[in-house]
């Protein structure tokens, strides 16, 4: 799965309970997926290259809805750049199993997350 710089890359969706949510989605629309751990699924790709999406369990769904990240090819440089332009780092940048990632809220309040491979 090739990654764009900067475009919409990964939705992660909250559950309460991530068995019921694997369950809607599998049953309702045919998705598979990859397990890490007892509270994270990830939504494998339609063509089976990578995932597209991943499902948080143990995360009550707020309002505003779920997490779009971005891809980043310069994390620190997309950091420095959110804040420079009005934005603010609200977590991060921080690990995760598929690299480093940081959240950020744009100037509307709007929170969004951006990754880099390591």
């Amino acid at each position: 799965m090739r990654h764009i710089h900067h475009a919409f890359d990964y939705i992660e969706l909250g559950a309460n309970d991530i068995e019921t949510a694997r369950t809607f989605y599998e049953t309702v629309f045919g998705w598979t997926f990859n397990e890490y751990g007892p509270t994270y699924l990830g939504i494998k790709a339609p063509n089976g290259d990578g995932e597209v999406g991943g499902i948080a369990g143990g995360v009550t769904p707020k309002h505003g809805g779920p997490l779009v990240l971005l891809f980043s090819q310069d994390l620190d440089k997309t950091e420095t750049e959110t804040v420079a332009n009005g934005g603010s780092v609200t977590k991060g940048p921080h690990a995760f199993p598929g690299g480093r990632r940081l959240h950020f809220r744009d100037p509307s309040g709007n929170e969004l997350g951006v990754w880099a491979e390591h």
